[in-house]
């Protein structure tokens, strides 16, 4: 950590050099807390406004979160600054899916080689590590400061407080970091005249469930697992925690014969729970309190354009490319756009008008991949996984990329285990592989690769 006279010192290389000196984030969330330290170790003054009270002090709102799965894409962005060792405490990884099927069978398929795994994080437990680190590296927040509206002639954010008093705070630049439904968002898309702007919410909502601990704090399913029960047009999941719980998800259709609609007593609950998950029910004491006590939340896919107001605005993380949970990149996605922003800063040197020009046009493309990646793999998770022929072709494909590891690396690990892949590369390289494995299996459904196949594949690749 620098001195306080080492910080001073860069302050004024800055004021004589017309750089920036103080960046105001607005939001505390995980990309703002970890953009703040990224920022104040470059020696910028930092401040975090966020409208909520301080979650620290209150504890974690249940019901309103998804367990999250942190990646290498998000592990690089955080080891780039030194706190992973921190968030390790916290993880616990996931080598496969676990697929409970309809029938009662269960079948586990590996996310990766050998080695390779996922980790399972509670979202708050992770968001209060970086706001301590932040802090401590000298990052102020404020809270229960929400943003109303930014003046673009000054940069001045207004501000309303818990009391309803409007403050104001000018500062040399403003980064977006507010999620989905940023206000920073909507204030600069008033001030554009051409700014795009694309909301999509899907049919399916999600709640959050809960598996206890069992006795003495054991897991009563396996726990380095991500559990899967795909039921074709809607499925749950279940996250495992330190404590020996799991976190479970419910995505379901918001209308229709089976969805949240059409369940609204407890005991269409229970009932429609010992039908379609009847493992799992047995184990979940609090089914129908968790029901109707949780709050049903929707999922949504935003994109827009621009990102960046000249040398004054950025949006990043969710304000900048909201996207549904299905591919687990949201999180690792926002985490990657502070260690992107961070190299460009490397080159430009201060020049934040070259400095917010280029991460837009690394991270938008990028931004825009990834969540029509996370659109396409809710299919897959909630049908596929289950599909005799889908879950042939990735047999086939690992055996493939074992003998041929330089030639195809599986669509997964492109975007999970390849961090040094642009996720918009992945979704190129993705569609092509998808296109030649859907020639060459035809409506066969062949598991091991032949020397035909091999050879099939390897054309289709060279041409």
């Amino acid at each position: 950590m620098q001195s306080t006279e080492t910080r001073s010192i860069q302050y004024l290389d800055k004021a004589k050099n017309n750089m920036k000196e103080e960046i105001v984030i607005i939001g505390a969330g995980l990309v703002g807390s970890l953009l703040g330290i990224y920022l104040v170790k470059e020696g910028y003054k930092v401040s975090i406004y966020e409208g909520r009270a301080d979650r620290r002090l209150e504890g974690v709102a249940a019901g309103r979160s998804i367990n999250l799965a942190l990646s290498d894409r998000g592990i690089k962005a955080l080891e780039k600054v030194g706190v992973m060792k921190e968030v390790q405490d916290i993880c616990i990884p996931m080598h496969s899916r676990g697929i409970h099927l309809a029938d009662g069978k269960y079948i586990e398929q590996a996310y990766g080689t050998k080695g390779q795994f996922i980790n399972s994080v509670s979202r708050g437990e992770l968001n209060n590590i970086l706001m301590n680190i932040a802090e401590r590296s000298g990052v102020q927040f404020v809270f229960e400061h929400r943003c109303k509206k930014i003046d673009w002639d000054t940069n001045t954010i207004h501000f309303s407080t818990s009391s309803n008093k409007i403050v104001e705070k000018k500062t040399d630049l403003i980064f977006g970091a507010d999620g989905a439904f940023s206000a920073s968002r909507l204030s600069y898309q008033l001030k554009h005249d051409r700014f795009d702007y694309n909301q999509f919410f899907i049919s399916h909502g999600y709640k959050e469930l809960t598996i206890p601990a069992g006795e003495n704090g054991s897991f009563l399913i396996e726990k380095n697992v991500l559990h899967i029960w795909p039921r074709g047009n809607y499925m749950l999941i279940a996250l495992p925690n330190m404590d020996g719980s799991f976190t479970c998800t419910l995505f379901f259709p918001y209308e229709g014969a089976n969805s949240f609609a059409s369940l609204e007593t407890p005991e269409k609950v229970k009932a429609f729970f010992q039908k379609e998950f009847t493992d799992v029910e047995k184990i979940m004491p609090t089914l129908t309190e968790d029901f109707f006590n949780n709050p049903t939340a929707s999922l949504v896919t935003v994109k827009c354009f621009p990102w960046v107001l000249e040398d004054k605005f950025a949006l990043i993380g969710d304000a900048a490319h909201a996207m549904v949970p299905f591919f687990g990149q949201g999180m690792n996605c926002g985490f990657e756009d502070c260690a992107v922003l961070h190299d460009v800063m490397q080159t430009h040197k201060g020049d934040w008008k070259k400095i917010l020009a280029e991460y837009q046009t690394l991270r938008k493309p990028d931004g825009d991949a990834i969540s029509d990646l996370a659109l396409a793999n809710f299919v897959e998770m909630r049908d596929k996984v289950a599909d005799t022929k889908f879950i042939a072709q990735k047999k086939l494909e690992a055996q493939f990329h074992a003998k041929h590891p330089e030639k195809w690396i599986p669509a997964y690990s492109m975007v999970t285990f390849s961090p040094e892949m642009r996720y918009s590369t992945a979704l190129q390289k993705g569609i092509e592989q998808q296109r030649i494995m859907d020639k060459v299996m035809g409506d066969k459904e062949m598991d091991v690769l032949s020397a035909e196949m091999e050879a099939a594949i390897l054309k289709e690749l060279a041409d």
